[in-house]
This record gives C-alpha cells, structure tokens and sequence, in this order.
C-alpha cells in the first residue's frame, strides 16, 4: 500500500481512504510512505497531520482554505486518550487582529474550516512511543444548528473585543466552545493589532481553537450512533 498521488474524488472515495489508514500505527504508514519518523513531537507537532494529509491527499497545507477544497472538506486529527476523549484543544485558524471590511461570522475563515470535517482520531498518550501509536475511525461532521449558534456567539463576542482594542483582556476563559490563544513558534514573533485607545499596538499572534468539551461531544455522539 501507498499513499495516493492525487486528491479524492468525491467524499465516498475521501472516506474509503480514511477507512483504509484505521487500525494501521504510524510507523507502519511512515514506512510505507517513505518519511522519518520522529521520536517525540517537542520539534515535529505537525508531523501527524501531515502525515493523515499524505495519506488522504490533502493539498491544501497551511493555505486559509479547506484541506480538500473541491470537496469543502476540512481535516482535523484529533488525539484521544484510551478512553476516546480529545487530549488537547483543537486549533482551527489564525484570528485576524486588525479589522477587515465587511467581516461577519458567514464570511469569516472559522465558519469556513468549520462547515464540514472529517475528524481523524489519533493515538496521543504521551506513554506510547510515536511509531506505536494508531489510526482511528474517522468522523465526517458539520455542525448542527445549536453547534452553529454558539460558535457564531463566540466568535462574535472574541471579534467585537478585538475590534474594540481588547486583545490584550481576552483570555482562554472567553467563549463557550472557541478560545481565542496565542498561536506562534515562540514570544518573539509578534504582529500588529488594534489598542485600547485605538493605536496600532504590537503583539502575539493569535488563534482559534475548539474546546475539548466540544470536540468529545463531536466524537461521542459520532461513535454513540456507529454502535
């Protein structure tokens, strides 16, 4: 088995490639794909989804669109513990920090990522060596209408603070399902933003990221309905 050369067709031919990658441990996928694998994450984290992209021919990287954009298709690997629940937060986007004309929730990037994603559950105890953790069953999802309405009431609240020079008193306790983070390699990158007397000030970058609490109820109600 290798990876494939060209994108999925459709959404039955995405699945079957997720289907067939289940069960299999990221050393056997690495090897057969032909890429080191890392010993531990501390200089490699983006190294598993770049890994499920290979293997579901992803093309769109780190591009501000859909991984499968044909497909409206986003890709998110998610890793769980051995009882299935997500064991971090899950980064969806960067969060623009200057204000943007014509910005609403139905045109924003998150409402984007977030209208349709295949969920690809991975291994992520920290006790198992990386070539030794597996693949689960993938989840395809949109968000259901109470799903939506609280993700847009997040995202409005964290964007009204922002373009009100609030950037700075936001924090992980802001919203119920999104968080708003700081989201860079390290503290010295920083980038401009709006202050609190209207300035252009510098700071950290930021992101969006779904809460664990959200992404477990995705996955329970998901696997719940499976059996």
């Amino acid at each position: 088995m290798q990876p494939p050369v060209t994108p999925p067709d459709d959404l039955s031919d995405l699945l079957s490639r997720a289907r067939s990658i289940a069960g299999w441990s990221f050393g056997e996928l690495a090897i057969m794909a032909g890429i080191e694998i890392p010993k531990h994450f501390k200089r490699h984290k983006g190294w598993t989804g770049q890994l499920i992209e290979l293997w579901l021919g992803a093309t769109a990287g780190s591009k501000p669109q859909q991984d499968f954009p044909e497909l409206g298709v986003e890709l998110k690997t998610i890793p769980i513990d051995a009882a299935g629940n997500p064991l971090e937060t899950t980064y969806v986007c960067y969060t623009p920090l200057l204000p943007v004309p014509g910005s609403s929730w139905q045109r924003s990037n998150v409402r984007n990522k977030l209208s349709c994603v295949l969920w690809v559950p991975v291994e992520g105890e920290r006790t198992l060596a990386v070539e030794h953790r597996r693949v689960g069953s993938a989840v395809l999802w949109s968000p259901t209408e109470e799903e939506l309405s609280l993700l847009e009431q997040d995202w409005n609240e964290l964007n009204d603070l922002i373009i009100a020079g609030q950037i700075e008193r936001i924090t992980s306790r802001h919203g119920q399902v999104l968080q708003l983070r700081p989201k860079a390699a390290n503290g010295r990158v920083l980038t401009d933003a709006i202050g609190e007397e209207g300035q252009r000030i510098k700071t950290r970058p930021r992101g969006y990221y779904l809460r664990k609490t959200f992404t477990q109820a995705i996955l329970h109600r998901a696997f719940y309905q499976q059996e």
